[in-house]
């Protein structure tokens, strides 16, 4: 039989052919989706220099505006040094001027205070006065850029590569999540006076307000810097550094699709790595594995701490020349090397027999393979009686072998 309304008939068709294509997008499982080229993360334990998180941390990716932490580094560098003071004027150049946006649209022969010119650079990440800054220091921007190169290998930035001062897109201008992390944290480090200006959210310049991008210092608890930055090669970026109960985690996510999903995951690492330090330091045995789900990547991945760790080195070597607040854990016999937990005290105490084989021979004779300890049926196999700098050492080589192990202060859960 003819349909009276063939014109709705094929209408209908049509709609209900377009509900059910809509359907089958929607049940396509997540896995399927394709991953982020390009994310990458990592959390840091700032006090024990732990790696409590890492997902493709050692992978080429564009810095984007986190450059301008390095550029606010040797910025810093010259106001220690005295090359400059707060309130010298900066002049501004055609190439500065001409720089495209985010810009504060300074004219060529204008000047720029360093004090507005540090917190234009936090707060509004404006390219033009980036420029500023690199001629005011090196006379051309691509002296700069080769200066911000040099520091980095000096820094340990082993895989970052600077074309200029601002992150405007430039193919051959590259980093990795690790390496911005090393920058923070050597700027919290060796600028603490100037460290607290990356906490601001608003600054007045020539009469005007200006409010700044990194929604997270208003938004999750004990955020206290550092940057944003964005193009479209790189995503959505953000280092963060946040302080919960006396605890400091500094973060790096690069690649995220809009800022509110970057920073709704930034939040989320941090929640988890703060919880993840707190099991670590109760004594807790934590598995290297990621517990993560990263939702800006379909398909996370775990990186491992590298076995020279650059961060975890720099922790140390800033515990050393600055006195730790905890002297008293670094005496001989307060540390300890844990290789696992196990359900049977057997299996236990063989994988501590074995990491100390591992052990190299300037370490034989001072570190004792302890009969592991039991906690509700739970045995930690550990080896004991070190100095921290030897079991970070033993850690570091039985890394090496394979071995995956955490240092842990004696007393702490145990």
């Amino acid at each position: 039989m003819t349909s009276p309304f063939p014109h709705r008939s094929r209408a209908v068709s049509a709609l209900l052919i377009l509900i059910a294509f809509v359907m089958a997008l929607c049940i396509l499982p997540a896995a399927q989706a394709a991953p982020n080229p390009r994310y990458a993360s990592i959390v840091i334990d700032t006090e024990s220099g732990a790696v409590l998180h890492a997902a493709n941390a050692d992978a080429t990716r564009y810095p984007a505006s986190l450059t301008k932490m390095m550029t606010l580094y040797l910025l810093f560098e010259a106001l220690e040094d005295d090359t400059l003071s707060m309130d010298s004027r900066l002049p501004v150049s055609q190439h500065a001027a001409a720089k495209p946006p985010s810009k504060m649209g300074v004219r060529p022969g204008e000047t720029v205070k360093v004090e507005d010119a540090i917190n234009i650079l936090v707060v509004k990440s404006a390219n033009d006065v980036a420029a500023v800054v690199a001629e005011g220091l090196a006379g051309s921007e691509s002296t700069f850029a080769g200066q911000m190169t040099d520091k980095a290998r000096a820094l340990g930035m082993t895989h970052t590569i600077f074309r200029n001062a601002s992150g405007l897109p430039d193919d051959r201008q590259v980093t990795t999540a690790r390496d911005m992390a090393i920058l923070a944290l050597r700027l919290m480090q060796d600028f603490p006076s100037y460290y607290p200006v990356f906490a601001k959210t608003e600054f007045t310049w020539q009469g005007r307000r200006y409010t700044g991008h990194n929604r997270l210092l208003d938004n999750y608890a004990g955020t206290d810097g550092l940057k944003t930055g964005y193009i479209r090669a790189s995503g959505f970026n953000v280092a963060t550094s946040a302080v919960h109960d006396g605890r400091r985690l500094l973060s790096v996510v690069m690649g995220g699709f809009t800022a509110q999903s970057r920073d709704a995951h930034m939040s989320e690492l941090l929640d988890r790595g703060f919880a993840r330090a707190e099991s670590v330091a109760d004594g807790d045995w934590i598995a290297k594995a990621d517990i993560y789900g990263d939702r800006l990547q379909a398909t996370p991945t775990s990186d491992p701490t590298p076995a020279d760790d650059p961060i975890r080195d720099l922790i140390a070597q800033a515990k050393y020349e600055h006195g730790d607040a905890r002297e008293s854990a670094n005496n001989a016999g307060a540390w300890a090397v844990q290789v696992g937990a196990f359900s049977d005290r057997t299996r236990a105490r063989r994988q501590a027999d074995q990491a100390a084989d591992f052990l190299p021979a300037d370490l034989d004779g001072r570190v004792a393979v302890s009969s592991v300890q039991g906690d509700g049926g739970i045995f930690r196999a550990q080896l004991v009686d070190l100095e921290e700098t030897q079991a970070r050492r033993g850690c570091q080589q039985l890394a090496r072998e394979g071995v995956d192990c955490v240092v842990v202060a004696m007393g702490a859960g145990q």
